[in-house]
């Protein structure tokens, strides 16, 4: 057998950012090759995935990309173990070339069809690869949970730490006003843009309470309409975008907001990783 030198394994370390022993170990099995020494290593990092498959992955990164005058938005969410993984720079790269190939590439159906495409950033990888690559360094649990893509012109907003994304598609307005909604989103958590969106059975349950509630306060029986007709209105401000205070200035609606911006909100998806 060869002899297995430390520049050896220091060098197959660097490559692949696994543990000096593991890399001596691999090399040694392999007889000294490199080659042989990374497609070793990858098979057990494989068999370590499949002990971990199911473990909980509830931490992670959601990571947006909106081309508002290209006229495509994009959103992934990656799933890991937990959080120090999901600050890592290279589960964030891998976050960031997910999200980057689903708004700029053919599109996906998918995460599986979506990892079969080529990687942005490391070019002759496809993005399974990389994928696997960075799952084989950190040998915790991945998961690409969700992925969606709009095309149409959209803003976008992720909060810095990953655990929220918010793509919008809107027709008309700048691109600085559909994050400014994007990010409004983030904040007040709406449901539907308009009141015409929620769901008619949401609606007529909590007319129905509010009436219940009215006419116990005594209320005439011939004004209870209107009364709950009125009290519906912070019921509306609580889940219907155009409805709520704007987040950035509180006396106007974002209804508003949007009418001065001469833009319109067609839909929104609004992602939050589960709470830890």
């Amino acid at each position: 057998m060869p002899e297995i030198t430390a520049a050896a394994v220091k060098a197959l370390r660097d490559k692949t950012g696994l543990p000096m022993m593991d890399c001596k170990r691999a090399l040694e099995e392999s007889g000294g090759d490199e080659q042989q020494a990374i497609e070793l290593l990858r098979k057990a990092g494989a068999k370590v995935q499949e002990k971990r498959a199911g473990r909980e992955t509830t931490a992670g990164r959601i990571a947006v990309m909106a081309d508002f005058h290209g006229g495509v938005g994009a959103m992934v969410d990656l799933r890991c173990e937990s959080a120090p993984v999901a600050n890592n720079e290279q589960f964030i790269q891998l976050a960031q070339d997910l999200v980057t190939q689903l708004a700029k590439g053919p599109g996906a159906n998918s995460p599986d069809e979506l990892l079969l495409q080529p990687s942005p950033s490391k070019p002759g990888m496809t993005l399974r690869e990389q994928f696997d690559e960075v799952l084989n360094r950190i040998r915790e649990a991945f998961k690409l949970e969700r992925i969606i893509r709009i095309n149409g012109r959209c803003g976008g907003y992720a909060h810095h730490n990953g655990a929220v994304g918010v793509l919008v598609e809107v027709e008309g307005g700048t691109p600085e006003l559909a994050k400014d909604i994007s990010m409004h989103i983030a904040a007040m958590r709406p449901v539907a843009v308009s009141k015409d969106d929620l769901d008619p059975e949401l609606v007529a349950k909590e007319r129905e309470i509010l009436t219940e509630a009215t006419r116990r306060e005594g209320k005439p029986e011939n004004i209870i309409g209107k009364i709950v007709e009125g009290r519906l209105k912070s019921f509306y401000a609580e889940r219907c975008l155009v409805d709520q205070p704007f987040a950035k200035d509180a006396d106007k609606t974002v209804g508003k907001v949007l009418a001065e911006g001469k833009m319109k909100v067609l839909r929104f998806v609004h992602w939050e990783l589960p709470k830890q």
